[in-house]
């Protein structure tokens, strides 16, 4: 678990392969079961399988309701996957082998291309840090359950 300048980042390592991970957070429909900041809703829209350029959409809850529409930015298949919203902030899983079937998950949310001071100032880093800790958990708990 972790904080750099412009980025926060946690870790858990899942008991099982890297592609079940993958699968997952390449499923937008799946978000909102492993979404640990209780903003993901449901009612997605976009491809079943995320790939590098897919748009998806999704309804999200903080505070009042709206509509966000994320770009795959980054993908490597079973490795990596990372998207964004109209803010150039990016979400990213990075996935690691650790043993015969598990897998080491990172979750960082970047802001650094956006106003990082600013952001930082607001105390969003820190909501999103426990968000990235309790999505990791529901992740674990959705592959090994």
């Amino acid at each position: 678990m972790g904080q750099n300048e412009f980025s926060v980042s946690s870790s858990v390592v899942v008991n099982a392969p890297a592609e079940a991970v993958f699968a997952v957070l390449a499923d937008p429909r799946k978000h909102a079961v492993i979404d640990g900041s209780g903003t993901v809703q449901g009612e997605m829209s976009g491809p079943e399988r995320l790939v590098l350029g897919s748009k998806f959409g999704m309804r999200m809850r903080r505070g009042i309701g709206y509509r966000i529409t994320n770009t795959v930015v980054e993908y490597e298949e079973n490795r990596r996957i990372a998207w964004r919203h109209v803010l150039p902030g990016r979400w990213r899983y990075e996935l690691e082998p650790a043993g015969e079937s598990a897998t080491k998950v990172t979750e960082t949310y970047d802001y650094a291309a956006m106003l990082p001071k600013l952001i930082a100032r607001t105390g969003l880093p820190k909501q999103n840090l426990r968000s990235i800790e309790a999505t990791l958990q529901r992740l674990k708990s959705h592959l090994e359950d």
